[in-house]
């Protein structure tokens, strides 16, 4: 099984005054490399998923998948650049994590194929205190043509598509504070940098 870690970073950030959430500083460094440091380790490979100017990217030695068309289909569209990347690495499978929630366990990775092994489904999600987070998922390299067709179709909806192939969940302790904490607006981001790291 090879595995490319996606950090989705190819949102809009209304609530950020449209600027890129991918390169506000948390802590004296960018979001971007908080989510690289935590899954870089768990995986074969990183990629980037990120609609923004490529000339942003040039300082990281990473592969940018952008979404395969401009109709800003939200984060299946991420999922389905970054499997596209991936069936073109050889890998079998990648998972995703957004560039916005920069305390996601260290664990994601494994915790996620174990659900997904133990339940024998081909998906599996994050969750925590009965919250899924399924932007924090494992994807097999083999639904992306279904998934291609989903999204041509009009599906938008995370958890209506993965319903339909079946997915496990892990579920994470969210003491002392939530590890998906997302940063969406000025006042998140003050609260993370309160956050221990």
């Amino acid at each position: 099984m090879k595995i490319i870690g996606v950090i989705l970073a190819g949102g809009l950030a209304r609530r950020m005054d449209g600027r890129d959430k991918a390169f506000l500083t948390l802590g004296g460094a960018p979001l971007l490399d908080h989510a690289i440091a935590r899954l870089g380790p768990q995986v074969d490979a990183l990629a980037i998923n990120s609609n923004s100017d490529a000339k942003l990217f040039d300082a990281y030695d990473i592969p940018l998948v952008p979404d395969l068309d401009d109709s800003r289909a939200g984060p299946l569209a991420g999922v389905l650049a970054g499997l596209t990347h991936a069936e073109g690495q050889g890998a079998t499978h990648i998972v995703t994590a957004a560039v916005d929630t920069p305390f996601f366990p260290h664990t994601l990775v494994q915790r996620l194929r174990s659900a997904a092994m133990t339940d024998d489904v081909p998906l599996a999600c994050a969750a925590t205190g009965g919250r899924t987070h399924p932007v924090f998922g494992f994807w097999p390299v083999a639904l992306r043509a279904d998934l291609a067709a989903s999204l041509a179709a009009g599906e938008r909806k995370v958890d209506r598509w993965t319903a339909r192939h079946g997915y496990a969940v892990a579920t994470f302790d969210p003491d002392p504070f939530d590890p998906f904490f997302n940063v969406n607006t000025p006042d998140d981001l003050a609260e993370a940098e309160g956050m221990s790291m």
